[in-house]
């Protein structure tokens, strides 16, 4: 994959609970990634999201597309440092008031169609990412699932 001279539109989405090894190896991937001069999208979560953004801001931050399942304001505190970094932020304030699980399957669905692959880093009972690998495989995108357990 990462030979492939081809530029894709990238997205990783993951779990907010990850493993420290595991944070590592999805920093790799995404540096990997974006060096080789692929644009990424992911959303705002701790765990794989936010090591994505981390990863991809000290490659090249004109390559990262961040889209939020609600108002940046709604984000952990903790989050918001890293997210005022991100050239491409999407914000979805009209879904503030929607619990955060459905949210966050509206913007996982949109960032699917935004891409052309999908990689996701999940536990087997992920329900909310392994939902949205199916809508993208539904919708003819490559996909590739990692599981931490």
């Amino acid at each position: 994959m990462l030979q492939d001279r081809g530029k894709r539109r990238i997205a990783i989405l993951g779990s907010r609970h990850v493993p420290v090894v595991s944070i590592h190896l999805v920093e790799l991937v995404a540096r990997s990634l974006a060096q080789e001069g692929h644009s990424l999208i992911t959303s705002g979560a701790q765990g794989v999201n936010s090591a994505v953004i981390r990863s991809v801001l000290d490659v090249d931050p004109s390559r990262l597309t961040v889209l939020l399942p609600q108002s940046l304001e709604r984000q952990p505190v903790e989050s918001q440092d890293q997210l005022e970094r991100v050239l491409h932020l999407i914000e979805k304030p009209e879904h503030d008031e929607l619990p955060l699980p459905m949210a966050s399957s509206l913007c996982n669905h949109e960032i699917i169609t935004r891409c052309d692959q999908l990689i996701c880093y999940a536990f087997h009972d992920s329900e909310t990412l392994l939902s949205s690998c199916r809508t993208a495989e539904d919708l003819g995108k490559v996909v590739s699932v990692m599981f931490f357990d």
